[in-house]
Formats: structure tokens, sequence, C-alpha cells
């Protein structure tokens, strides 16, 4: 067979280890569509089984064998798959799964010294690996979505990499591939923190029309006019903390300073452009105008927040 006779996944995000492995069978049973799988555990595993497994068969045919937990697998059975490592069988492909760190490092060590192939499915733990996962998902379901895009996506859904996955793949599904921001909106109209957000960064940004429709949809699939406030105060807060940082202040010396992840401060360094003091100044008296209006101060706070919002765009200029 073509595909690699020894496949090492190091790692422990269960997505990347589970496509990792459906890869390599894909690939084996594209060649042979009657391969075996065989998914082995190092407590159901016996010095010799390995060799049994790996022996020729009288039926032939292709066989993948899957170790889980390699870590785990102990002195004597980490020598038997280094050992049958060095000469394996032309029809079967290994496929050793370590969940990474010190524990087995023995085996990872000597099947990467055998030329074995590695997969690295490290844990996604830092905002920015997640946004470029969610783009890297929306590419691979063959649409196209922008960063602020998949912020807004992953506000929406967490960062659960499963629900995320399918999130990519249905949006591209409903919307033809072209992901923006109102289709996330669109699509996760539970999500009231979301279309909040996407009202406040709309007018920061200086998008009146594309605010107010934002807004419109949000009091119209029953946001609470108390929340989008709150999301407009937050985005303009963070216009004024950003702004009013140290000049020569950065990455992660501004990120504790702040409060903020450093995402996030690139975000708002963007939305500044256009910001003056006074504007800034101008726009969060109108949040706090808006905070009174909708808590019993106006008779109509849907009009109070399309007001709010109107200022907010004047301010920036």
């Amino acid at each position: 067979m073509s595909v690699e006779s020894i496949v090492l996944v190091v790692g422990d995000e269960e997505l990347l280890v589970e496509r990792a492995i459906g890869e390599v069978v894909a690939s084996v049973r594209g060649e042979d569509p009657e391969a075996e799988v065989i998914d082995l555990a190092p407590g159901g595993l016996e010095t010799g089984r390995i060799s049994e497994l790996t022996s020729p068969s009288l039926f032939g045919g292709a066989k993948v064998l899957v170790i889980r937990s390699a870590q785990d697998l102990g002195k004597d059975l980490t020598a038997e798959v280094l050992k049958y490592a060095r000469n394996p069988a032309d029809d079967v492909v290994l496929v050793a799964v370590h969940h990474g760190g010190a524990r087995g490092k023995a085996l990872v060590d000597g099947l990467v010294k055998l030329k074995a192939r590695k997969i690295s499915c490290p844990k996604v733990t830092k905002a920015g690996e997640r946004i470029d996962f969610v783009r890297a998902e929306i590419r691979r379901a063959g649409g196209k979505i922008s960063a602020d895009g998949a912020r807004g996506l992953l506000d929406a859904v967490g960062n659960d990499l499963r629900e995320l996955a399918a999130a990519c793949s249905q949006l591209v599904a409903d919307t033809g591939g072209k992901v923006d921001d109102a289709a996330v909106a669109r699509y996760y109209r539970g999500r009231a923190e979301v279309s909040g957000f996407t009202v406040a960064d709309k007018a920061i940004e200086g998008q009146l029309a594309e605010a107010l429709e934002q807004l419109r949809w949000a009091l119209a699939t029953g946001v609470a006019p108390v929340l989008i406030v709150s999301a407009l105060a937050q985005g303009v807060r963070g216009l004024a903390k950003v702004g009013g940082a140290p000049r020569g202040a950065r990455g992660a010396a501004l990120a504790k300073d702040l409060g903020m992840p450093p995402w996030k401060i690139d975000r708002v360094q963007k939305q500044l452009r256009g910001w003056s003091g006074d504007g800034v100044a101008r726009a969060l008296a109108a949040v706090a105008e808006a905070d009174e209006a909708v808590k019993g101060g106006a008779a109509d706070p849907a009009y109070a927040l399309e007001k709010t919002v109107a200022e907010i765009v004047a301010a920036r200029g």
C-alpha cells in the first residue's frame, strides 16, 4: 500500500485525533475497501498480541491497527511496538495515538526516529488558534469567513471544537459559502450576546444602516434592550480603555493592564481609527442616557436605542 505503514498521532484534542485516524482509515480503504480496522487499548493488550495481529492472514486483506492511549502501553508493549515498526508488514497500517507529555515518551521518540508519519493534534486553547480553526473549517467546507466573522461565531457557539465544526459546516450549507456577521447573527438568533455585540460593533465602526438593521432584528427576536445597552457600553468603554493606554504599551503587558485578551485589543485598536477623545466621551454620555432610558426613563426603549446608535455613529466623526 502507498499509505504510510506507521502513523503516530500526538495530542489530546479529541476532534483532531479522530479526524487524523479517520483520514488514515479512509486512505487505506481507498485502496482496499474491505480493509479491517482493529481498535486497541492498552488495558486489553497482552504481550505478543500486536505480533499476532500483524502476522500474515490466510485470507489476505489490509488492516489498520489503532492503538489508543499509547502512552500507557508499558515497557514490554512499547518494546513490541518499536520492534514491529522496524520491519512493518506490507498490508498493515499501525496508528499509535499518544496524548502527549512525558509519559510514554520512549514510544514517541522511538517511532519518530524510525521515520513514522507524525500528526500533531494539540489542544486548541488560545483565542487566536480557535479563530484560525473556524476559518480553516469554513474553507474545508468550501466557504469563506473573515476573522471578525469567526470571532462572532466563537461568541455564539463557544469553544467546543465539535460544536464549532458542526456550526461551520451548517453555515456554509445554509449560506452558499459566504459567511459574514449577518449570517452568523441570522442563524444564531437565540444568542442575545452576539446580536447585542454585533449592533455595538457596527455602530462603533460607523456603519449606521447596518447597526440599525441589526438592532431592529435583535429587538424583533426578543433580545432585551438592557442587553443591547450593555453591549454598547462594553464596546465604547473598550475604546476608552485602549485609547487611554500608555503609548508604547503592547502585547501581553497591555492585555494584563487592560484586562482584555490580545485579540480584542487588536480589534478595538482598529475600531479606534476615526475616533477622537471627545468623540468617545460623547459616545459614553449617549450610552449612559440609553441605560437610563431602557430601565424606565423612556416610553419607547426601541426608539431610545435607535437614537443612541445614531449618536454613537455621529460621535465617531
